[in-house]
């Protein structure tokens, strides 16, 4: 391992200086597509789907995909996974190498309970473990690096981690208002995430049940810098326009025409078959008033298909 390098950027702080929204990573979700998206529509930056650090240094194609920016894409930060600091320390300097993004962001909050013991919310039990492996990752670095967390495993430490890795040396958290027990039920505590934002020096970013421009604006008021927005930017890219600009909600014209721009990146991407089979999950979320679309969304095939179910909706001749 190398001596720690200055970061390159003082990128996090700069594009928040005033509160901003920033796409969350998403397993399944935020990959080139919908990053490109996102940044159209006005998100601060985005966040790449968890790259998992043995794979990526293994060469393994999943892992290199996940990670890999679309041409040129700007303001992309690359999120890690993994709990050995010397294989995090590698990978990250081989993502700052191969992607070549503003950051790197460590995973300490994912609950999937098929990744446990290797790394996310399991590091919320072990965060020594987790300064670790902040440590490491800003060796291999000269991005800044951040992490992602919970409040805690099953309670309430995050004032306890935050300043941990805050001492460790991340330029930036994310916290996510509920612990890893609770998954995704119940409601995010924005109180507790107000708290860290007091405690610590770096800037915060809070995440959890923010699906409006409204509730962003609300957020605000517990201190943090800015929010990080997941599933509420599901089929609802415009969210960060309307935060940015404070403009209206979409027409039926407006979703149509977003709904074909992510089609076409992603047939750009991965190819017609695979692009849209891709993007059943998410089409027909762009179109919530409308279910009488979402089964034919939800089966299709070809640009062609979907170019023609849209203008029958934007024309009132929908056959249910």
């Amino acid at each position: 391992m190398t001596a720690t390098a200055t970061p390159k950027t003082g990128f996090y702080r700069e594009h928040l200086k005033s509160p901003r929204a920033v796409l969350a990573p998403m397993a399944g979700y935020t990959d080139a597509p919908f990053r490109r998206l996102a940044l159209e529509h006005g998100a601060a930056w985005t966040v790449s789907e968890m790259v998992l650090a043995r794979g990526l240094l293994a060469g393994e194609r999943k892992s290199t995909e996940l990670g890999a920016p679309y041409p040129g894409e700007p303001n992309l930060v690359v999120q890690l996974f993994g709990d050995d600091p010397e294989v995090l320390c590698e990978a990250a300097a081989k993502a700052e190498a191969l992607f070549s993004p503003v950051a790197i962001d460590l995973n300490m909050g994912c609950p999937a309970p098929k990744l446990a013991g290797r790394g996310g919310a399991c590091l919320l039990l072990t965060p020594e473990r987790a300064y670790a492996l902040v440590r490491a990752m800003r060796q291999g670095t000269s991005l800044e690096v951040s992490a992602k967390i919970r409040l805690g495993w099953d309670q309430d430490q995050s004032l306890e981690i935050a300043l941990g890795l805050e001492a460790a040396g991340v330029a930036l958290l994310t916290v996510h208002g509920r612990t890893s027990r609770q998954r995704y039920e119940g409601q995010a505590n924005w109180e507790a995430i107000g708290r860290v934002a007091e405690a610590v020096r770096v800037p915060v970013l809070g995440s959890g049940d923010v699906t409006t421009p409204e509730q962003f604006h609300s957020r605000l008021q517990t201190g943090v810098a800015g929010v990080m927005i997941g599933r509420g930017a599901v089929g609802n890219p415009w969210i960060f326009r309307q935060i940015a600009s404070g403009a209206p909600a979409p027409s039926l014209p407006e979703r149509i025409q977003t709904a074909l721009r992510h089609a076409e990146l992603n047939v750009q991407w991965y190819g017609e078959f695979h692009g849209l089979r891709q993007l059943r999950k998410v089409l027909y979320r762009y179109f919530p008033a409308n279910p009488e679309l979402h089964p034919g969304l939800k089966q299709i095939h070809t640009r062609a298909e979907l170019e023609n179910l849209l203008r029958s909706a934007a024309h009132g001749r929908i056959e249910e």
